[in-house]
């Protein structure tokens, strides 16, 4: 089958679309992805990469556009990005794939959810089925995250959303919980259908212990690890009370990723001392396993909001394949992947106590009672979130729903 990828975000930019591309490719599908010059999270662009050149990355043909980069992603800095990417599409996208055909288009709608007006126009320009990722359900991501206030824009794009969802042949949805908000557009049940992410293979190896990150991690503590964005939606203010509720029991709580929150972070470690907390940036994603093995536990904090607890941290999956016990401030879908799997423990959303009283609880369990833990935490994976399973899902929604 002939797949038109469309995602702002494309390696080397580290988004499980890349994943889903390669692995298409590995089934015999003939896949294109049109993106944008990379420059997430840091807001710079990658040197190497340039719009209107044809790239070829694990059998994936990669066609960029330009756009305005995140640079320090401010919210006005964010909406340029956002659409630039938008009409630059619409713009030279239709040259650059003039010479090609497509039987799907498939559209990848993380932040920001605009990139659905793409793959609406190129479905009709292209005469092919549309296919919609929702990663996120804006505009509620947008007011949770409280990037945007005002009624009549978020208005806007709950209209916005509405045109696009009409206009998708298939909706693919990555938390159970998204079903629910997706219906109450008058979307038919039958074409929305549960399509939860999956961790990167790399994460099931067992990584030898590099010396130089090691000697990044504090020794002889109890090591509680969080890796990814450091945004509001992270709730780290969380993170931060709960290592200070925890400075004498030797756990040291470690941060690896960068966001638009990490200045007040790092304001709020100095302001009061807390010293069992390390931010450490970030890294390639090949050194996340590394990194893991070097953890006790891996963390996952969400803010206390109704379309949080709708989510399904991206994080989980990769924590979970790792086979490692997961601490977690979270509601919701999330929570319920815990417990369901029992490969950790987890307290409500934003309740720095109950997070603080649980690692102590986690750090003093014998050795191989987390390992227990890990072990759930992994088979529960390989039941729900394989790869290989999801993507054969995904082969035979298409040749049932989307071919007909």
């Amino acid at each position: 089958m002939k797949i038109l990828i469309i995602s702002q975000y494309f390696y080397p930019e580290n988004f499980r679309i890349n994943d889903f591309a390669f692995s298409l490719v590995k089934k015999g599908h003939d896949v294109i992805v049109l993106s944008g010059l990379p420059n997430y999270p840091n807001g710079r662009f990658f040197g190497k990469y340039s719009v209107f050149k044809n790239e070829l990355i694990n059998g994936v043909k990669v066609v960029r556009v330009p756009l305005i980069p995140r640079f320090k992603s401010k919210g006005w800095q964010l909406g340029m990005n956002y659409l630039s990417f938008l009409f630059s599409s619409l713009l030279f996208g239709p040259l650059l794939l003039r010479n090609y055909r497509f039987d799907v288009i498939f559209t990848a709608s993380y932040s920001p959810a605009t990139v659905g007006i793409i793959g609406v126009f190129f479905s009709r320009l292209k005469n092919a089925k549309m296919a919609l990722w929702v990663q996120d359900l804006w505009p509620q991501s947008l007011s949770a995250a409280g990037a945007i206030r005002s009624k009549s824009i978020l208005n806007f794009f709950r209209s916005m959303v509405n045109w696009v969802y009409k206009r998708s042949d298939l909706i693919l949805v990555q938390s159970k919980a998204f079903i629910k908000e997706i219906e109450k557009y008058d979307i038919s049940n039958e074409k929305i259908h549960f399509f939860p992410n999956w961790a990167e293979d790399l994460y099931k190896k067992t990584s030898t212990i590099d010396k130089g990150l090691r000697n990044l991690i504090p020794d002889n503590s109890f090591i509680i690890m969080f890796a990814g964005n450091l945004g509001k939606a992270q709730s780290l203010d969380t993170i931060a009370e709960a290592a200070l509720l925890t400075k004498k029991n030797n756990i040291h709580w470690v941060l690896i990723g960068d966001g638009r929150e990490r200045l007040s972070l790092e304001q709020k470690i100095s302001e009061f001392k807390i010293e069992n907390i390390t931010l450490l940036g970030s890294f390639p994603m090949e050194k996340m396993p590394i990194f893991f093995s070097m953890s006790d536990a891996l963390l996952v904090t969400l803010k206390n909001d109704p379309i949080f607890s709708a989510t399904i941290p991206g994080k989980l999956q990769s924590y979970m394949l790792s086979k490692k016990p997961i601490i977690a401030s979270l509601d919701g879908e999330g929570a319920k992947v815990i417990n369901d799997s029992r490969c950790g423990f987890f307290v409500p959303s934003e309740d720095s106590k109950g997070l603080s009283k649980k690692a102590i609880e986690l750090s003093q369990l014998k050795e191989n009672e987390r390992e227990l833990m890990g072990i759930r935490g992994r088979e529960y994976y390989d039941k729900h979130f394989d790869r290989e399973m999801l993507i054969e899902k995904f082969q035979r929604i298409l040749v049932q729903d989307i071919k007909q």
